[in-house]
């Protein structure tokens, strides 16, 4: 499909701001999605075409966060091998199953995940806070279980892993956020994957977006290291909210019509 200049400029500025917030509390999706949409584009194509420019926009802020030490790649070497594996079987799952029971889900998910993070009294671990889990079965249940999540359906897949790096690995904010960006790159390059066996993508249009998602995301990622836990904690308690927000109305716009 044809898509003029001014449609064109307008999605890589979206794309720009959304890989900026998506460094640092994860939910960018929340505006590339509906934007390709309003220009048109199919829903699967949109799915499609918003993994491959997200994927350089989670690139960007892994390998930033890589170079600057935050994270030890090969730490992390279990936990990528298990979300690839997880984002593959979930994005082959989803041609298959209906997901309009977990969507329900989602919402609930989002809300606890945001009332974590206002209500706790402190998510910077003490120094002899020790993980809940060990590496392997971090990596095992809290990376393929999510890599299954985000392949299958996706909303909030960076609030998700930020805070089960927080509560269950004991991180704090700023080195677990660093984490969910590998972790969520290691996701979107596996679904990513799929969509591009079906033929999905738009490339044109999505690496154009990936332009501006770079730029952003290296972005958020300085402000990440820079402003740390002061910014990522309300950020990441507004976008779980917000896409709690977004996935109700759409689910029970009708009953929360007659509520409010």
């Amino acid at each position: 499909m044809e898509l003029s200049l001014e449609i064109i400029m307008l999605l890589v500025a979206v794309a720009t701001l959304a890989g900026f917030i998506d460094a640092m509390a994860g939910g960018g999706g929340l505006l590339t999605v509906p934007a390709l949409l309003a220009a048109g584009i199919p829903p699967a194509q949109a799915l499609a075409t918003n993994k491959l420019q997200s994927s350089f926009g989670s690139f960007s802020a892994s390998w930033y966060f890589i170079r600057s030490g935050v994270v030890q790649i090969r730490s992390m070497c279990l936990s990528i091998a298990c979300t690839f594996v997880g984002a593959a079987l979930g994005a082959i799952t989803v041609q298959h199953v209906n997901p309009n029971l977990l969507m329900s889900i989602i919402p609930i998910m989002l809300i606890a995940i945001s009332s974590y993070f206002l209500f706790s009294s402190s998510i910077t671990p003490h120094p002899e806070d020790k993980p809940k889990l060990s590496e392997a079965a971090f990596a095992f249940i809290v990376g393929g279980s999510i890599g299954f999540y985000d392949g299958f359906l996706g909303p909030g897949t960076g609030s998700i892993f930020t805070v089960c790096f927080v509560a269950i690995g004991r991180y704090g904010l700023v080195a677990a956020t660093a984490r969910t960006k590998v972790l969520n790159f290691t996701s979107n390059i596996a679904a990513l994957s799929f969509f591009i066996i079906a033929g999905l993508p738009i490339w044109e249009l999505g690496l154009a977006m990936a332009c501006g998602g770079f730029i952003g995301a290296r972005m958020g990622a300085k402000v990440v290291l820079g402003r740390g836990q002061k910014l990522i904690r309300p950020l990441v308690i507004i976008m779980s909210m917000t896409m709690a927000v977004k996935l109700l109305w759409e689910q029970h716009w009708q009953w929360l019509q007659g509520v409010f």
